[in-house]
């Protein structure tokens, strides 16, 4: 399995870019992202940036993934809170996925 993780860039020369996660810094390859601006966020997989994310997203992000550590270490720790963005909110199929599904039941 492979995460994401969310990183912010520090600084960026052509392909590669200085990258920065709870004050670490990382050097990140841009090649399918392009050259992005100082404080934009990245999902970073492998060393390389993937996809280009806003602040709130990489917000909804570190959360998941500090909700995955805590499972991890066994801790109670109360997840609604963590993934706040999933509480209370149906899961939507991908328009592909409703076409196929409404083309079933025809």
């Amino acid at each position: 399995m492979c995460l994401g993780i969310p990183m912010q860039v520090v600084s960026c020369q052509g392909s590669t870019a200085l990258c920065e996660i709870q004050g670490v810094q990382h050097q990140i390859d841009l090649s399918l992202v392009g050259g992005q601006p100082v404080g934009q966020w990245v999902l970073v997989f492998l060393g390389a940036a993937r996809e280009v994310i806003s602040s709130e997203r990489a917000k909804q992000v570190q959360q998941a993934l500090l909700a995955v550590e805590s499972v991890m270490r066994g801790e109670a720790t109360d997840l609604d809170l963590l993934f706040a963005d999933l509480v209370n909110r149906e899961p939507k199929l991908p328009d592909h996925l409703k076409a196929s599904l409404e083309s079933s039941v025809d």
